[in-house]
């Protein structure tokens, strides 16, 4: 029997920005990456995706209480998250943020159609 080829998107609960991975977010990554990696050893063109939710009073306060903005605070947990995933090998095809301008673009042409 052969097989067609599917086009499948995979993504993870997006980890908040106010905090470092623990071990809930890094092992529901690892297993993501595990599927993804087999679907395209069978063929499969995956798009594997994540980003950090960086939107919420949570993140507001976190930053007050660190003294820096929560740009800054957003800034800096993206690349602790980006560095953890990479030490487990956990290989994303577009690893983004809930705040950015393109996030915001998309969100307002969905909702607007």
């Amino acid at each position: 029997m052969t097989q067609v080829a599917k086009k499948i998107l995979v993504t993870c609960a997006l980890p908040y920005a106010n905090g470092s991975i623990h071990l809930g977010h890094m092992l529901e990554h690892i297993q993501a990456d595990v599927w993804v990696r087999y679907q395209r050893m069978r063929g499969h063109e995956v798009n594997f995706i994540c980003a950090d939710d960086a939107h919420g009073t949570p993140i507001m306060l976190k930053a007050q209480q660190l003294g820096i903005t929560p740009e800054q605070m957003i800034g800096e947990m993206s690349q602790e998250h980006q560095t953890d995933f990479a030490g487990f090998n956990i290989s994303y095809d577009n690893y983004h943020s809930t705040h950015s301008d393109e996030n915001r673009e998309l969100s307002e042409l969905i909702y607007t159609r």
